[in-house]
């Protein structure tokens, strides 16, 4: 009794073994190949990398500076006339139960110059502010160099200036002076950056008592601050303008400065999937080099196919070499790609200062996608080089 012959199928180790003799052969075009889908890799798994590193370090931040601090401004009432805080508004927010910092600033009428020597309209982008001694305490900021205001010295026609004001008057150490109007004021201290309240970092800060003294400030804030617990922050935002001023509420304009982080994290976050769309556009450019490379090596290697086909290999076998062939091809730029952008989310984010994040579900999802797009891209060559004719193939020239 005769038995059916089975065509013999190759181990998976000969399958890859031989998938690969095709890469050997031709190096240079292998490598041009993969570099296409290593950009493609390499992009998306900077770009994830990169945000999730940058959104790390921005909630370390929020976290560190908290999210918790509340501002209430003077704005403008429902007839455009400018509205005044009452002098005793943080007295008032104190009084609210969960509140437990509560500070103001003032708007103070004084040109800021370095010296007499500049004219009075060259204010180098400077304004003052009178300023509580717990200010710092509330917004969480730390004095650079030098000291802040105490008892004695928010008395004293003495300046201690934002970080950014420090750098455009030109000071550089405490003990120098600069001209409030035409008052000689000496700098006893310069703050590190106020990440929750940057627009103080262009301010000249003198103390309230100063200000009432020595520059016709009037004592009323135009701004408070106010810290409570975390969890009655909205709580307190629904009444903090009503407090501040009973009846004219619509004039107070409360807000949340550490929203302007969270803010900046979903700005990054649509930046990202942008970038990651130019990525997936790289990475399919890549699988058009790659199915362009496995066409033209079908076309080179005809005989070689005939040859296989005369000595007893299957269409199967033949689809087989060649879809791993290009499969190997796709996972050297994948696995490329993913090893240069991980380099690259490193060597960023230690040059920013941040903690590294390479999410390994990116790492994983681009060697997933690599692979899918060395399948598609081998199918129709694969397919073709099975479908020659062994007579043919070894005819062909």
């Amino acid at each position: 009794m005769k038995r059916a012959l089975t065509p013999a199928r190759l181990p998976a180790r000969d399958v890859l073994r031989t998938g690969a003799v095709g890469l050997r052969a031709r190096r240079a075009r292998v490598v041009l190949s993969a570099l296409g889908i290593a950009i493609g890799i390499a992009t998306m798994v900077a770009v994830v990398g990169l945000s999730e590193s940058s959104r790390a370090d921005l909630m370390a931040r929020l976290d560190r500076l908290g999210t918790n601090l509340l501002t209430a401004e003077a704005g403008k009432d429902a007839l455009g006339q400018e509205v005044r805080l009452p002098k005793n508004a943080v007295a008032m927010v104190e009084r609210i139960g969960p509140v437990q910092h509560a500070t103001g600033t003032g708007d103070v009428d004084a040109r800021i110059r370095r010296s007499d020597l500049v004219p009075e309209e060259r204010t180098a982008g400077v304004t003052t502010q009178a300023v509580r001694t717990d200010l710092l305490a509330a917004l969480g900021g730390e004095v650079d160099r030098g000291v802040w205001f105490d008892p004695a010295r928010e008395r004293l026609p003495v300046t201690v200036l934002g970080s950014v004001a420090a750098e455009r008057l030109g000071v550089t150490r405490t003990g120098e002076t600069i001209m409030m109007n035409d008052t000689r004021v000496v700098v006893v201290g310069i703050l590190k950056p106020l990440e929750l309240v940057p627009t103080l970092d262009r301010v000249a800060m003198v103390g309230f008592p100063a200000a009432e003294r020595h520059f016709g400030f009037d004592g009323h804030p135009t701004t408070v601050f106010e810290r409570s617990t975390d969890a009655s922050v909205e709580d307190v935002r629904a009444i903090l303008a009503r407090t501040i001023s009973p009846g004219g509420e619509g004039g107070v304009k409360v807000s949340r400065p550490s929203d302007a982080l969270a803010a900046k994290a979903a700005t990054d976050k649509g930046l990202t999937t942008l970038m990651l769309g130019l990525g997936a556009v790289a990475l399919l450019v890549g699988g058009v080099g790659v199915a362009n490379t496995m066409v033209i090596s079908v076309l080179e290697r005809r005989q070689e196919i005939g040859l296989r086909r005369a000595l007893g290999a299957t269409r199967n076998a033949i689809r087989l070499q060649f879809l791993t062939e290009s499969l190997l091809l796709s996972a050297l730029g994948g696995a490329t790609g993913a090893l240069l952008g991980a380099a690259a989310t490193y060597g960023f984010a230690r040059f920013q200062g941040w903690t590294a994040v390479v999410p390994p579900w990116s790492l994983a999802g681009g060697l997933a996608a690599t692979l899918l797009i060395g399948a598609v891209a081998g199918l129709y060559p694969a397919v073709r080089a099975s479908r020659l004719h062994p007579t043919v193939a070894l005819n062909a020239t």
